[in-house]
C-alpha cells in the first residue's frame, strides 16, 4: 500500500513539472538541456542556455545578457535594449531581432527567417550563418562585421556608422547599400 502511495506522489510531482513547462519561464542563471515553451530573460538578468530546446520564443529584456549555445528555438529570439546577446551553433525556426542594445554575436547558426540588427550601440558580428530570409542591419553605431554567411534573401545595410566590414557572403537576393561589396 505504501509503495502505491509513493508511486502516485512521484507521478503527481512529475505531472506538475510537465505542466510548468507550458508557460513562460524566467531565466536568471543557466538553463541546460531541457525543453521549455517560452523564455524571458528579465531586465538586467544574465541567462546562459546550453543545449536548450525552446518551443516558442526567447525574449531578452533591457540591460539583460543572453548567452545561447547549441540551442534550438522554434520561434524567434527578440532583444530590446539588451546589454549583450550571443547565439552560437544554434537553430532558430523564426527570426533573430536585436534592437537598441549593446553588443551582439550570431555565429554558426541556422536562422529560418531574418536576422535583424537595428540601432545597436556596440560591436556586432554575424559570421558563418545560414539565413533563410534577409540579413538587415540599420543604424548601428558600434561597428559591424558580416562575413561568410549564406543568405537566401537580401543583405541590406543602411545608415550604420562606421560602415560594415567583412566579405565572403553568398547572397541569393541582392546586396544593398553599405553591404554591396560584402
Amino acid at each position: 500500500m505504501l509503495d502505491k502511495i509513493i508511486v502516485l506522489v512521484v507521478a503527481a510531482i512529475g505531472l506538475g513539472a510537465t505542466a510548468a513547462l507550458g508557460e513562460e519561464i524566467s531565466c536568471r542563471g543557466a538553463l541546460g538541456a531541457v525543453t521549455v515553451d517560452n523564455v524571458l530573460v528579465p531586465r538586467g538578468a544574465r541567462c546562459e542556455m546550453t543545449g536548450t530546446v525552446v518551443l516558442g520564443t526567447v525574449k531578452v529584456g533591457g540591460g539583460a545578457v543572453l548567452l545561447a549555445r547549441r540551442v534550438e528555438v522554434l520561434g524567434n529570439v527578440q532583444a530590446q535594449s539588451a546589454r549583450k546577446v550571443r547565439v552560437a551553433r544554434s537553430r532558430i525556426g523564426g527570426s533573430i531581432q536585436l534592437e537598441q542594445g549593446g553588443s551582439a554575436t550570431v555565429v554558426g547558426t541556422r536562422v529560418k527567417g531574418d536576422l535583424q540588427l537595428e540601432s545597436n550601440r556596440a560591436e556586432l558580428l554575424a559570421a558563418d550563418n545560414v539565413i533563410g530570409g534577409n540579413l538587415q542591419a540599420f543604424q548601428n553605431t558600434g561597428g559591424l562585421t558580416i562575413r561568410t554567411n549564406r543568405i537566401d534573401g537580401n543583405l541590406q545595410c543602411k545608415a550604420n556608422f562606421p560602415a560594415p566590414i567583412g566579405g565572403g557572403n553568398v547572397v541569393g537576393g541582392s546586396k544593398e547599400d553599405q553591404c554591396r561589396r560584402l
